[in-house]
């Protein structure tokens, strides 16, 4: 089975985060997460993104997410595959040269990728999708746009495969985003 890295930082979309990691245990992958500053045991706030008819998403806090890994520690070449959840921790986590160095690292090595809703900041400010097609949460796409790719405007529910990119615009595409990705994980 994989071992696959996930990404993640204070405010990170909760569904985004708790779903994928234990959607990804359950089918048998090591899934780590990690973020810059913090160890294994320490805590990263979480929050809900909800789709309430509004111009944009509406936001309510979380839960605590215990992170299993300590970013220090955390090198590419052990793991065979990345998630990127959304919320708003991308937004920040862009600014660090070694998030966006291991981002890099994993398209250097052809390892799928997989990002959700904000994700895609991460994808485009690591200058990893250039020519590539990418979804994302729709206030994401002139950054996704930006950076040379093509801005694929799907449904909500709905993920998209290119290569080995797998991008959805937010949570509720969860059931194909992570079908997509786990068919490109060793098994």
């Amino acid at each position: 089975m994989a071992k696959v890295l996930i990404i993640a930082g204070d405010f990170v979309e909760d569904y985004e985060l708790m779903v994928p990691f234990q959607a990804l245990e359950m089918v048998g992958h090591e899934v780590l997460v990690t973020c810059p500053d913090k160890e294994i045991g320490n805590t990263i706030k979480t929050a809900i993104h909800d789709f309430e008819g509004d111009q944009t998403y509406t936001e309510k806090p979380g839960h605590l997410f215990t992170l299993n890994a300590t970013f220090n520690d955390i090198h590419d070449d052990n793991f065979d595959a990345l998630l990127i959840p959304g919320g708003r921790a991308p937004e920040y986590l862009r600014l660090n040269p070694r998030v966006i160095a291991l981002v890099q690292a994993f398209a250097q090595s052809k390892k799928p990728i997989a990002a959700i809703c904000h994700g895609a900041q991460l994808l485009a400010a690591a200058n990893i999708i250039e020519g590539a097609k990418i979804s994302a949460y729709p206030a994401c796409a002139p950054e996704v746009t930006l950076a040379g790719a093509k801005y694929i405007d799907i449904d909500v529910t709905e993920a998209y495969t290119d290569g080995i990119f797998v991008t959805a615009p937010a949570w509720p595409a969860h059931p194909r985003w992570l079908a997509q990705f786990n068919t490109l994980l060793p098994s």
